[in-house]
């Protein structure tokens, strides 16, 4: 009776033992799984478009585009200063990946309204993962009334779909890069030569050089363009400078629109040639509802 008493001691201390270690060892790969990358970019926006960036749960950010005309229009409209064009819009952070936004554009009396989901996130580690991706997808809706009388638009015709998958890579303290296939739907288009359906690649990057301040560039490139419009490729180049619950950036583009379907898929300024628009993003974050 004592030997089986001191049997049954002995079992239960080596798997208190091997339970012990074997919590250690969880606990040590959950810490390695968990060494999450943060700040590839700076906030929710690359320039024009959207980064993978999405904010915490309980924030509620609001955002302010202006973009004005175009540089090269003289002295006379002030070197494009005279022309304006704003963006208001608001996201909500439902949870740590997922957030919704609507905004209102100037710009054609654009409506937009855009879901944004991070699906996977850059990590290091004993299970690393060597990306970020976040799917977006946004429609709009244009209200303007320039259409001939009795040729009023429906509903329907007026939208316009986005789509697009956000791959970035932060290599670095200093060093960020994004990738922005995507795909661009027209319910109604002007011409039958025009497509429905575009397909956009978009790149992007950030370059660090201060705690505060980063260099911007993106480009996207468009496959199919509409015929009817002489569209050039989006180009944008700007300057971040994070100052704590505010980011403000400074840009210049080919781009008046700030929803995606127009500097996407309706630019037609050409960069390199002086059709520069000067603008600016400001972006301001509210803790609405805590989280522990």
């Amino acid at each position: 009776m004592k030997q089986l008493l001191l049997f049954f001691i002995i079992i239960l201390l080596t798997n208190n033992a091997r339970s012990q270690d074997l919590e250690a060892i969880l606990e040590q790969e959950s810490t390695d799984s968990l060494q999450l990358v943060f700040g590839t970019f700076n906030g929710t926006r690359l320039l024009n478009g959207h980064s993978v960036e999405t904010r915490n749960k309980g924030i509620l950010e609001f955002l302010i585009s202006h973009r004005f005309g175009r540089l090269n229009s003289g002295f006379d409209e002030f070197f494009g200063l005279d022309d304006s064009n704003i963006r208001f819009g608001f996201e909500y952070a439902f949870t740590d990946q997922l957030t919704l936004a609507v905004g209102r554009s100037s710009f054609e009396k654009t409506y937009d309204g855009y879901i944004k989901y991070r699906l996977l996130r850059q990590k290091t580690g004993s299970r690393p993962s060597p990306l970020s991706l976040t799917l977006f997808g946004s429609t709009t809706i244009r209200t303007i009334d320039d259409f001939e009388p009795g040729n009023e638009p429906t509903f329907s015709e007026r939208l316009t779909y986005t789509g697009q998958a956000l791959l970035a890579r932060k290599f670095g303290p200093h060093l960020s890069v994004q990738l922005s296939p995507t795909f661009v739907h027209f319910n109604t288009v002007e011409t039958p030569q025009d497509p429905h359906n575009m397909f956009i690649m978009g790149v992007g990057t950030r370059v660090k050089i201060s705690k505060r301040v980063s260099l911007n560039g993106e480009y996207y490139y468009n496959a199919n363009p509409l015929e009817s419009l002489n569209v050039k490729n989006s180009v944008a180049f700007g300057v971040d400078i994070e100052t704590g619950g505010h980011i403000f950036q400074l840009i210049v583009t080919n781009a008046v629109s700030m929803v995606e379907k127009g500097f996407l898929a309706e630019s037609t300024g050409d960069f390199f040639s002086g059709d520069i628009h000067f603008g600016f993003n400001i972006s301001r974050a509210f803790q609405i509802k805590k989280t522990r």
